[in-house]
């Protein structure tokens, strides 16, 4: 026996809440991305003052990582993975994606692991694939503080970070690039200066390679920060896009049941009709045979 109108209209009442739900969270990320996008923007044009500096001084080819020379520091002969994913797991399937291109290189022997967000620690902790550390995705977009992880990076021979990248509302993409070429391609697309700047013609306190050394860190903060923001940005249009497919899915599954009460309760007013026709079929056979 089907469904009574009341019960089909309960669980209607409920789709209906869903798709509400729905609508609010694909607002939500909505929002997030424009913000994400504006906040990616201005850290861009501070990268690009940065570089146009340090692409000035002429001092190395080689990009050092922000080690500061007069420190002896013992390079652990690693690659350090970071890996960027979600806090939680209501960003689709992309945190698994991501993992899986990590664990495609990842030798335990070779390489660390520095997990950023709950959820991949969450995903690698299942496939029984230890890390080094743990840091939670921050809830801020702006003044991201990384130093943390930068020291962390300075510890290694090389890092290879994980990210998730926006490529648009509907489509999303996982991609790995080591962190000194990260900084080198940020700096391409800006203009060198004309002016070489020397100690001929500057002064540079404590010396030239310790404002290297900090120009060094502080454009490898800002490649991290954007690598995070860009990865929070496709967690974002991933979480629009499974938001979308469910509203869209919700709406449907609201209007069928919607049917589904019309067809029940005009069966329940047939069905009265009829024993009402009958009754009276009945009536008039028995009045007919008096």
């Amino acid at each position: 026996m089907g469904k009574r109108p009341a019960e089909i209209e309960r669980d209607e009442a409920a789709m209906g809440t869903l798709v509400e739900l729905t609508s609010v969270f694909e607002g939500i990320a909505s929002m997030r991305i424009a913000q994400i996008k504006n906040q990616v923007l201005q850290a861009t044009e501070f990268f690009n003052e940065l570089w146009h500096i340090y692409s000035q001084l002429r001092v190395s080819t080689f990009f050092g990582f922000g080690r500061n020379a007069d420190e002896e520091v013992e390079i652990i002969d690693k690659e350090l993975y970071i890996v960027i994913t979600a806090e939680g797991g209501f960003s689709g399937d992309i945190d698994q994606k991501l993992i899986q291109l990590m664990l495609k290189t990842y030798d335990k022997d070779k390489n660390e692991i520095i997990v950023i967000g709950h959820h991949g620690a969450i995903q690698l902790a299942q496939r029984n694939v230890s890390y080094k550390k743990y840091y939670k995705l921050p809830n801020k977009d702006k003044d991201i503080n990384v130093s943390p992880i930068i020291k962390e990076v300075q510890q290694y021979r090389t890092t290879t970070v994980f990210y998730q990248e926006y490529v648009s509302l509907m489509v999303q993409d996982v991609k790995r690039i080591e962190l000194s070429s990260a900084v080198q391609q940020k700096g391409k697309s800006v203009d060198e200066g004309d002016e070489i700047i020397t100690e001929a013609n500057y002064i540079f306190e404590p010396s030239t390679y310790d404002v290297v050394d900090h120009l060094e860190r502080s454009m490898m903060h800002i490649a991290m920060s954007q690598l995070i923001l860009n990865s929070k940005l496709a967690q974002y249009a991933s979480r629009f896009r499974a938001m979308s497919a469910s509203h869209t899915r919700a709406d449907e599954a609201k209007s069928e049941l919607h049917l589904d009460f019309n067809r029940a309760r005009r069966a329940i007013k047939d069905e009265r009709l009829k024993e009402i026709v009958n009754g009276m079929k009945k009536s008039a056979a028995a009045g007919a045979s008096k």
